[in-house]
């Protein structure tokens, strides 16, 4: 697969497809709900959130029109499943024809954080890159658990900064083709709390310019190699 494709969610197709299993029995949905689309030239809005224990997979959004409705009712309940059909729904009323999903592992943001982007392909397992996901967007929008609005990252800029560590300026303004240093980069993720500790030096790859094969199980042999990386690949 290019590495500049991603599969994002057909939020008509979704919304359509939910609209029938509110009806009827069995659903024939034909249009694929998920789409292999170029990231440098499609409009989309993502979903980052912080991943709980009923979340859906790839395979479970895919099939669902096919499951007996038994099971497809036990997913359609999850609250994973209604938190990606409430932000198709809020993509479809900002007029974006394509969403995504990502979850952060960290603890640190009670809320689903919506962010809209253009030409920012993710590198690897995306929900890891809180970082990035704060800084490049030029868009990011707040939201409680309710789906209220509550902020933009410009007007919540103070408040991400005390979280993240990552100073107002960088937040409100991106990188500006800076090249920031690795020790401060480094300290933006020190106080970070992930589910998988291999999560912490991950999420630190775009940031870094470091490209590295994600070996999940590595644990903490995660940080060497990407201290390998920086030093083959920089002087700082």
């Amino acid at each position: 697969m290019d590495l500049h494709s991603m599969y994002l969610i057909n939020v008509k197709v979704l919304l359509g497809r939910e609209g029938l299993m509110e009806t009827r029995e069995r659903v024939d949905c034909p249009a694929k709900v998920l789409e292999l689309r170029d990231g440098e030239v499609t409009e989309y809005a993502i979903l980052s959130h912080r991943w709980g224990e009923q979340e859906v997979k790839y395979d479970e959004i895919v099939e669902l029109a096919k499951m007996n409705k038994e099971r497809r009712d036990e997913i359609r309940q999850r609250d994973g499943y209604q938190k990606i059909l409430d932000s198709c729904e809020q993509a479809e009323k900002d007029g974006y024809e394509y969403a995504m999903r990502t979850s952060t592992t960290s603890s640190t943001y009670p809320f689903p954080l919506r962010i809209t982007m253009r030409g920012m392909p993710p590198a690897g397992r995306s929900g890891s890159r809180v970082g990035q996901k704060m800084i490049a967007p030029s868009n990011v929008q707040f939201f409680n658990k309710t789906w209220q609005h509550i902020g933009d990252k410009r007007t919540l800029a103070r408040t991400s900064e005390n979280i993240t560590q990552v100073p107002e300026d960088i937040l409100t303004d991106g990188l500006h083709g800076d090249r920031l240093c690795v020790a401060q980069i480094m300290l933006w993720a020190a106080n970070r709390t992930t589910t998988r500790v291999e999560d912490r030096a991950y999420s630190l790859m775009g940031l870094l310019g470091v490209n590295m094969p994600m070996l999940y199980g590595e644990g903490k042999k995660a940080f060497r190699r990407l201290q390998l990386e920086i030093i083959r690949t920089s002087n700082d």
